[in-house]
């Protein structure tokens, strides 16, 4: 089994974190400064002088380029532009010192003492940050990994343009549907399959941006191409032709001094994954702490109901198509439960104890999910994980909708958009799960914390009980 590669490291959260840090250890030092310098400080010009120094600083450092990714990778270029930029900034402080009297709070030694500890804690930043990089760099978690889509001209020409500029893009192979009649390098880079084929690595192993490289004037061709890649939780650039670039207003990307059309964006990257990742690690974990006792009681009658298990285990598909193992009270009799869900739920299910309608009604029987959640497989609020059998009518759901693996771009929820606005219960027919579809889609690509909120409140008052729960 082929291992999985870890994530990449996210350059924009490293800069805006490395600098939060600097604005901290600015302001941080010069409170320190000031109580060690007690006696001879004007606490009110002091504390303004602080203030407006940390702001000159953080804009000095940013303008000497001690933010550049690049940088941090070289202990001696990352020291050398924070003891630039600070220097400048506390420059400009001290020349106000002499043009302005009410400003003089700069002078003295507690200014020493501030210059000194705050150029010692960015240093010590950058040191800390320069031996994490070099383990970054060996676990090969630096650089973009790009998959090119094509093999033709266009990608030919991209793959020549990319050689001839050295990035920290790392191309990882080349993928066309006529792979097995093409050579088996394109410019000197493997040709590793078809764009199926590229789906499955992209699960397998982390893959950060895909580049399609097909004439735009074959559009049967790149929209399927573009559908399939569309259910994977990556970037999908589009490399423009002649005919691409007489395309009308579309959004653009930059990589390695190329221009590519955004076509696809990955949903939930960078700072959105942060804060919905604290998000359900926080809430999942006061929520848990509060229903705690809930789920005891619930756990003692399931007991006193039916002999067997308290926690029904079932195999699901979470994010990026991953099998994930979700917890559920258990609702059936023992002898009777369906692990792969091979016949879906019905009214008056004969399978169902009584206490397990009244918790299948009111959804009571999903609370342990709050585990998977703490756990990081799933989240509060995303697409509803399905069994790995689930069918609208005599179809698995794979096959009643098309691109039905796109809503497995991020962790699947407890509850999620579709649920609140009703379409959950029994899939007796193919619509009920292309609505059910629709809906996810609609949540990932308008995800914020405010929608979050807004479906968990919608989800206590109601949404997750009424005519479609049994």
């Amino acid at each position: 089994m082929r291992q999985r590669r870890l994530r990449t490291i996210s350059e924009s959260i490293v800069k805006h974190l490395i600098a939060g840090i600097d604005a901290a250890a600015l302001l941080g030092a010069g409170v320190a400064a000031m109580h060690w310098d007690a006696g001879g400080v004007d606490w009110h010009l002091a504390g303004l002088v602080v203030l407006l120094g940390t702001v000159l600083a953080l804009n000095f450092l940013h303008l000497f380029g001690a933010y550049r990714f690049d940088s941090f990778a070289r202990i001696e270029v990352a020291v050398g532009r924070v003891l630039l930029g600070w220097l400048c900034a506390f420059g400009v402080l001290f020349l106000a010192t002499r043009l302005f009297e009410p400003v003089n709070a700069a002078d003295g030694p507690w200014a020493a003492a501030w210059f000194s500890a705050a150029f010692a804690a960015m240093g010590t930043t950058r040191f800390a940050l320069w031996h994490r990089m070099r383990a970054w760099s060996r676990a090969g978690r630096l650089g973009e990994r790009v998959a090119i889509v094509g093999a033709g001209p266009v990608a030919q020409r991209l793959l020549r343009s990319l050689a001839a500029r050295p990035s920290d893009l790392r191309v990882v192979g080349v993928y066309d549907d006529e792979a097995e009649n093409l050579p088996r390098a394109c410019m000197g880079y493997p040709i590793r399959g078809t764009v199926d084929d590229l789906v499955t690595e992209a699960r397998e192993q982390h893959i950060d941006t895909v580049i399609v490289a097909l004439p735009l004037a074959e559009d049967r061709e790149l929209v399927e191409t573009l559908n399939r890649l569309c259910m994977v939780p990556v970037h999908v650039r589009l490399c423009p032709d002649a005919f691409g670039l007489r395309l009308g207003q579309v959004q653009a990307s930059c990589l390695a001094g190329h221009t590519f059309l955004n076509v696809v964006d990955r949903p939930l990257c960078g700072w959105q994954a942060i804060a919905k990742e604290l998000e359900d690690r926080v809430l999942g974990a006061l929520i848990l702490s509060l229903i705690a006792p809930l789920m005891l009681a619930i756990a003692l009658m399931i007991k006193l109901d039916s002999p067997g298990p308290v926690l029904f285990r079932q195999k699901r598909y979470g994010f990026n198509n991953q099998l994930i193992e979700v917890f559920k009270f258990r609702s059936m009799y023992t002898h009777m439960t369906d692990a792969d869900a091979q016949q879906l739920t019905q009214r008056n299910d004969p399978r169902i104890t009584r206490l397990g309608a009244f918790l299948r009604r009111t959804s009571l029987d999903e609370l342990p999910q709050f585990l998977n959640v703490v756990r990081g497989e799933m989240s509060i609020v995303g697409p509803r994980p399905h069994a790995m059998a689930a069918k609208a009518g005599s179809l698995l759901y794979q096959e009643a909708v098309k691109y039905y693996d796109a809503r497995h771009r991020v962790k699947p929820g407890i509850t999620g958009w579709a649920q609140v606005n009703g379409w959950r219960g029994e899939t007796d027919t193919v619509e009920q799960i292309r609505k059910r579809v629709e809906h996810d889609l609609y949540y990932i690509e308008h995800w914020s914390i405010l929608l979050d909120l807004k479906i968990i409140v919608r989800t206590v008052c109601g949404g997750f009980a009424g005519q479609h729960a049994f």
